[in-house]
């Protein structure tokens, strides 16, 4: 019986050898077929251990120059490897970039995973039948008449930025700019998305869901470019593992206090069924927790915690960079400051008080232009990322199921063939007869099909208005002793900050 029990054991054992042995082969064979069909695009030279990695020099400025030279050298797409197996191909131009954004593929799950356990599976990162029944659901959160009464609580925090930005001009002082518009979008999307004020401007810097928000960006962007921390398992063991679930838990528990609170208030009133009458006034976050699908099933409450993670990080981190980075631009170009304060004052010539309404948005051409420019030449979300679930043509060459694309906003904006010059702040590109003659998607910093980003008409608003209201009421200038350099994190942001001063505009009686 046991020489029985041996042989069967003996077998048992060669045959899980020889079942290895053939998915092993099988599994080597499909990468073969995969990385031959993959290295018909163009691309640098790789070594064969660390592919591409080894010449990027970070996320860093030095990073964006070679970003720029390899979208001169490619103008249209090339492949970049991260190691010896995992792949992606770069799109750059409009032509292949449409060919991706039209599509609804799925971000990239292999690398979107790196921030998932921080925004959840929201619309960022849900995919197929969940994300298009999400989509459907939220879309009445940013309908024009749910926008409309944000204008007025937009204001109301610009009068707060405006006020923090006045002590500093008393004192003589500069500002650090993401610092205070950072707090400023925050309090703007937990007022008008969550109905929900923590007084987080005054509190200042102290905030700890700021705080949390840049820690967990840059520590995703760091992990990215080292493949061999992409197993959550093998993360968590690191210090920055255990950092990035620290912030995690803070980011969360913010979003479920603010949950918690709107659903008492939901119960303790009994108000949901007017709420859904009253459809029109209502928040973002009361869509999440009244809207039904077609049967009649509303949002579970992961997906709850999922959407509020997700909007509070895209409503607030991302306009921030790009409010930053206007500021910024138009400090450093003043004559282009000086065109939109004449703009704006001679709006506010004809209105009885300083707030910019709806009605008045249509009415700043030149702003609107030099915020595009800054939105091009900045690009506050560097990169989007998909995963191909069925082959596609991309530039006359066929990609493979599985690949991942990494459309580079950043790229496509500084492409040499589409934008000239594209270091230059240059406003007038996006003139009405300059912009007419463009492809639609050589500019897409909001994304664009299917998938682009739910709250660009909010974000617009938001920075249009306070754009308009702080060079109203200030001339801005930098500090001519710092050097202001990009860190391309998940958003665009500045690696020490930037430097201003605002000094109170004079007005003439």
């Amino acid at each position: 019986m046991s020489a029985f029990l041996s042989v069967t054991v003996s077998i048992g054992f060669l045959v899980a050898i020889i079942y290895a042995a053939i998915k092993l082969a099988q599994n080597i064979l499909s990468f073969r077929r995969y990385a031959a069909a993959v290295n018909k695009f163009p691309q640098d030279e790789k070594n064969p251990i660390w592919g591409h990695l080894g010449r990027f020099p970070g996320p860093n400025e030095e990073g964006l120059k070679f970003q720029r030279q390899m979208t001169t050298n490619f103008p249209y797409c090339s492949l970049a490897w991260l190691g010896p197996f995992l792949s992606m191909l770069v799109v750059n131009h409009p032509d292949t970039v449409k060919t991706i954004l039209k599509t609804s593929e799925p971000k990239a799950a292999q690398i979107y995973n790196l921030i998932r356990p921080w925004v959840g599976d929201g619309l960022l990162l849900s995919k197929g039948s969940k994300w298009a029944r999400n989509r459907r659901m939220l879309t009445p959160a940013f309908h024009f008449d749910i926008l409309r009464p944000y204008i007025t609580i937009k204001n109301r925090a610009v009068d707060i930025l405006l006020s923090k930005m006045d002590r500093f001009s008393q004192q003589d002082n500069y500002f650090e700019v993401f610092t205070e518009v950072s707090l400023f979008t925050l309090d703007v999307i937990l007022k008008c998305a969550f109905s929900y004020d923590t007084d987080c401007q005054n509190i200042g810097t102290k905030h700890p869901y700021v705080n949390a928000v840049n820690t967990l960006s840059h520590l995703a962007t760091d992990r990215f470019f080292k493949p061999w921390l992409h197993n959550k398992w093998v993360y968590m063991l690191t210090p920055s593992g255990r950092q990035f679930q620290k912030c995690c838990d803070l980011v969360h528990s913010v979003a479920e206090d603010i949950i918690e609170n709107r659903r008492r208030a939901l119960l303790s009133h009994s108000v949901e069924q007017d709420v859904v009458k009253r459809r029109r006034c209502m928040d973002f976050l009361d869509i999440l927790l009244t809207a039904r699908d077609d049967d009649g099933e509303g949002l579970t409450p992961q997906e709850i915690r999922d959407e509020t993670d997700t909007f509070l990080f895209e409503g607030h981190d991302t306009t921030a960079s790009a409010l930053s980075w206007t500021l910024y631009s138009l400090a450093e170009h003043q004559e282009c400051q000086e065109a939109v304060y004449r703009e704006v004052e001679d709006l506010m010539s004809r209105k009885q008080n300083t707030d910019i309404e709806m009605e008045d948005l249509p009415h700043l051409p030149y702003l609107t232009m030099c915020l595009k420019e800054s939105l091009r030449l900045h690009t506050p979300v560097p990169f989007i990322q998909r995963e191909i679930t069925q082959p596609i043509l991309v530039d006359g060459q066929e990609v493979p199921k599985g690949t991942i694309v990494s459309v580079v906003l950043y790229n496509l904006h500084h492409n040499p063939v589409i934008w000239p010059n594209s270091l230059e702040f240059q406003p007038e590109r996006f003139a009405p007869e300059n912009a007419e003659s463009r492809d639609h998607y050589s500019f897409v910093p909001f994304s664009a099909g299917p998938r682009n980003c739910i709250g660009q008409n909010f974000a617009m608003h938001e920075l249009k208005i306070a754009l308009a209201r702080v060079i109203h009421r200030f001339r801005l200038e930098l500090d001519k002793n710092q050097t202001v350099r990009k860190v391309e994190d998940i958003v665009m942001r500045a690696e020490n900050g930037i430097r201003m001063k605002a000094i109170p505009r004079v007005k003439v009686t």
